[in-house]
C-alpha cells in the first residue's frame, strides 16, 4: 500500500461518515488520525451535538466489531470487563466476557461513571489487553476506544483522572455547529424521532482490519525529520516550565503527537511531516495533558491559551 491508497481510504470513510453526520470535520480528521496511530479519542461537548452519531457513523464504515457501553452511576468494572462464573455442568469457571471486548468501543457518557469504574480501560487502553482474575486476555490489533463526555460543569458527572486522560492521543471540544451546518441538519434529520441507524442512511464499510494495518505501517514509515523531532520535544518540554502551568506533559506526550503527526501527514498524502502538520494536533494532543496553575484558573486563562502560546514562542523549523 502506498500513500495515495492511505488518502483513498480516509476520504472514503469521510465520505460515508458525511452520509450521517453534517460538519465535524475536525473532529473526523482526529479520529482518522486516531485510527492510523493506534490511538483513542475523547470527544467533549453538550448533549446533542451528534457525538455518538459521529462515533456510530465511524465504526459503520469499517468492517470492525463495534461495541458500546452506557457508562452510568452504578456500573461496576465486571460490567465493562466481564467476569468468571462457575459452570455446574463441567464443574470450572468460565469467562463471560464484557462489551470491553471488542474492536471499535464507543465509551458512551464515559464521565457518568465514578473513577473506579473508569479505571477498569487503562490497562485496555494502554496495553490491548485486560487482567480478570489474574488471566490476561489479548483484545486484539484493531481495538480502539472512542469516549464521548458532557462538559465536567454538568450536573452528574465525575472529572476522568489524570493517568486516564494521559491514555487518550487526543481530546477534541465538539461545539455548537454554524448556522448553516444546523439548517442542513434539521432538513436533513428534521423527521426523525429517534437517532438514525447508520445503515439505514446508507453508510457501508470500506474498510476492513488488514486495510487499517496496512494504512498504519505506511503512516509509521512517514519521515520525521530531526528538525521536526526536535520541534515536538521543545514544546512538550515548554509545557513544563510555563508558569500558568502547575503541571506539563510527559514524553508519552511528545511520542504520541510525533505519532499523530505521522498519520497526519500520511492521511494528507505526504511522506514528510511538517511544522504544521504538529501545530494543528497540538491543541487536542495537549489540552487533555495539562494542569493550569490556580492563580491561571483565577484570571481566567484556559489550556488552549496557553498551547498557543507556546506554539508562537517556539521557533518552528523551516
Amino acid at each position: 500500500m502506498d500513500l495515495q491508497k492511505v488518502q483513498a481510504i480516509a476520504e472514503q470513510l469521510k465520505e460515508q461518515v458525511h452520509k450521517a453526520v453534517v460538519g465535524q470535520d475536525d473532529a473526523l480528521d482526529l479520529l482518522l488520525v486516531s485510527l492510523f496511530a493506534e490511538g483513542h479519542v475523547l470527544l467533549e461537548g453538550v448533549p446533542g451535538t451528534a457525538k455518538t452519531l459521529l462515533v456510530r457513523s465511524f465504526a459503520a464504515a469499517m468492517s470492525l466489531d463495534f461495541g458500546r457501553i452506557q457508562f452510568t452511576p452504578d456500573l461496576m468494572p465486571g460490567d465493562v470487563l466481564g467476569t468468571n462464573l462457575f459452570n455446574f455442568q463441567s464443574n470450572t469457571f468460565q469467562l463471560v466476557k464484557g462489551p470491553i471486548f471488542t474492536e471499535v468501543l464507543l465509551a458512551d457518557e464515559i464521565n457518568r461513571t465514578p473513577p473506579k469504574t473508569q479505571a477498569a480501560l487503562l490497562q485496555a487502553m494502554q496495553e490491548r489487553q485486560v487482567t480478570i482474575d489474574n488471566t490476561t486476555h489479548e483484545l486484539g490489533a484493531g481495538f480502539i476506544v472512542i469516549a464521548t463526555q458532557n462538559p465536567i460543569e454538568q450536573q452528574g458527572t465525575y472529572p476522568l483522572p489524570e493517568a486516564q486522560l494521559d491514555r487518550f492521543l487526543f481530546k477534541h471540544i465538539v461545539g455548537y455547529p454554524e448556522r448553516s451546518e444546523e439548517l442542513e441538519i434539521v432538513a436533513r434529520h428534521g423527521h426523525r424521532g429517534i437517532m438514525p441507524n447508520p445503515a439505514e442512511l446508507g453508510i457501508a464499510a470500506v474498510v476492513d482490519l488488514a486495510g487499517i494495518g496496512e494504512c498504519r505501517k505506511v503512516a509509521a514509515g512517514v519521515r520525521l525529520s530531526q528538525e521536526v523531532v526536535a520541534y515536538v520535544v521543545d514544546l512538550v518540554r515548554a509545557t513544563r516550565d510555563h508558569p500558568s502551568l502547575q503541571f506539563g506533559a510527559s514524553p508519552r506526550a511528545a511520542n504520541m503527537l510525533a505519532t499523530a503527526a505521522r498519520a497526519f501527514a500520511a492521511i494528507e498524502g505526504r511522506d514528510y511531516v511538517i511544522p504544521d502538520d504538529v501545530k494543528f494536533l497540538a491543541v487536542p494532543s495537549l489540552r487533555h495533558r495539562l494542569v493550569l496553575a490556580p492563580g491561571a484558573e483565577i484570571e481566567g486563562i484556559t489550556v488552549e491559551h496557553v498551547i498557543a502560546q507556546i506554539i508562537d514562542q517556539v521557533p518552528a523549523p523551516r
